[in-house]
């Protein structure tokens, strides 16, 4: 059987812990090699996941012919220059969230896209291939829930770490970049089409100047998705769809275990179904899904113009907190 060969810039701990380990168990990967800025750090990364090659800089990975695709995990403001030089290398690529930035920068990686026509190229919201998330579309599309009304969803984490990426406003930190961006994304794909308008309340960090709980209304023409996310708030995560007539819960909708089954709520009515959904690894899925897009070269399941709508929503959050108002979510004529 045919394997994408797979290479890892960076030793980010998302890879190395979560990423890599679910793509090593898939039918259609094969993670040949990582790099670091450091050969030190990429041999001690590739002893402990028993990984072929080790690169003391990204560029020799890109070099090596034997690599066929990458997956990025490096911090937020360097995914779109690192993506561009992976694709300048014949590399198909798998970026994680968000794309970049801001929409320049997503609109810019799509315009090299588009001129690599023969490569792949998908950002990484591994939620939306775990069978959950299937499920969920599969009950609103077939009218499970009568006509969907509202979504709402609350993700957080505490981190007060001041050396942690994700503080670092200028490297893409804060909850709505790490975090926020998962609301967006799962309204548009249950509801399948993009906002108009966005309001937010944000609170900021006096320290860190990251946003630390922001409450977000995000308004789908009459559908209405909520959400409050935070990087200073206990540990929780839950989403609840609501139609007219029934709504679906997902228990753990973003973290989904890969060794345990997960567990989300049908209602219609007064009749809970409990729906328990077989072990997954949703990391294992998305490289499989990648990869197989590769080997019969078609498309990827999330296209690049999905992440350039997502950040313009997010960029559309970030006006609303500087102005107070609601504003309009601006969607780019996409290739």
């Amino acid at each position: 059987m045919s394997k994408v060969r797979w290479g890892v810039l960076s030793t980010a701990k998302i890879g190395t812990v979560k990423v890599i380990p679910g793509m090593q168990k898939g039918q259609y990967c094969e993670v040949t090699g990582i790099a670091s800025r450091s050969l030190e750090s990429a041999q001690a990364a590739a002893d402990q996941l028993h990984i072929p090659k080790a690169y003391g800089s990204y560029e020799a990975l890109l070099e090596d012919p034997e690599i066929d695709a990458v997956y990025i995990p490096l911090p937020n403001h360097l995914h779109v220059p690192w993506a561009i030089k992976a694709m300048q290398a014949g590399k198909h690529v798998l970026c994680e969230k968000p794309i970049g930035l801001n929409v320049e920068d997503a609109r810019h990686l799509a315009d090299i896209a588009y001129q690599h026509p023969n490569l792949k190229v998908m950002e990484a919201f591994m939620y939306r291939h775990h069978p959950q998330w299937q499920k969920a579309r599969e009950i609103v599309r077939e009218g499970g829930i009568g006509t969907p009304v509202t979504i709402q969803c609350f993700f957080s984490y505490y981190n007060n770490n001041p050396t942690d990426i994700r503080n670092n406003p200028d490297w893409g930190g804060g909850g709505i970049m790490d975090i926020g961006c998962y609301p967006i994304s799962l309204s548009r794909f249950i509801l399948e089409g993009e906002p108009e308008k966005v309001i937010a309340s944000v609170t900021r960090d006096e320290e860190f100047k990251t946003d630390v709980v922001s409450s977000v209304m995000i308004d789908f023409g009459g559908l209405m998705s909520t959400f409050t996310c935070g990087t200073k708030i206990a540990p929780y995560q839950r989403v609840n769809i609501f139609g007219t007539e029934g709504r679906v819960e997902i228990q753990i909708p973003f973290n989904a275990p890969p060794d345990k089954p997960c567990i989300m709520w049908h209602q219609q009515g007064e009749q809970i179904l409990e729906i328990e959904l077989p072990v997954a690894d949703q990391y294992t899925i998305q490289g499989d899904l990648m990869s197989q897009a590769i080997l019969e070269d078609t498309d990827v399941p999330t296209p690049i113009s999905d992440a350039v709508a997502n950040m313009e929503v997010i960029e559309a959050v970030f006006r609303s907190e500087r102005s107070g108002r609601w504003e309009s979510v601006s969607h780019m004529v996409t290739k």
